[in-house]
């Protein structure tokens, strides 16, 4: 979290979480779509006819969604714990740590469920080429460019 010179470690810690919230509430949207569509997919006709490696893939994609959730939403739980306590810059800490393994929890959640749609509509081998792809492209440009980036600086 960049410095600037006429910023109060105060007026730098709130300016850091307010930065988190803002990504934790773009993230949380869409986790919170994914995670509503999985938990309607069992409730379709068509589910019963998924075989195992199908609902692997389906119940890992809930899981992690499922967690996604539960991370993400770790941030206001922590704010609200302890808000007044003076203690800002170790919530935006831990808000930092939730938020990064909450981004984790979503790649796995959106690789699983675009690998399960994949599979039943296309095939398994497919499926897991998928899988592949979308796996490296999140780590890639989740984390590889990010971290590559910060060492060119």
């Amino acid at each position: 979290m960049p410095e600037r010179p006429d910023e109060t470690p105060a007026e730098r810690a709130d300016r850091n979480f307010g930065e988190i919230l803002q990504e934790t509430r773009v993230l949380q949207t869409g986790v919170q779509v994914l995670f509503a569509f999985l938990l309607t997919v069992p409730f379709q006709s068509r589910f019963a006819e998924l075989d195992q490696v199908q609902r692997g893939w389906f119940l890992v994609a809930l899981s992690a969604a499922a967690a996604a959730s539960i991370v993400l939403a770790a941030t206001v739980g922590a704010h609200r714990a302890l808000f007044g306590r003076g203690i800002k810059d170790a919530v935006v800490r831990y808000a930092h740590r939730a938020l990064v393994a909450g981004l984790a929890l979503v790649g796995v959640a959106v690789v699983a469920g675009v690998t399960l749609v994949v599979d039943v509509v296309v095939g398994r081998a497919a499926g897991i080429g998928t899988a592949a792809v979308a796996g490296a492209a999140a780590l890639v440009l989740w984390y590889v460019v990010p971290v590559w980036l910060r060492l060119r600086r």
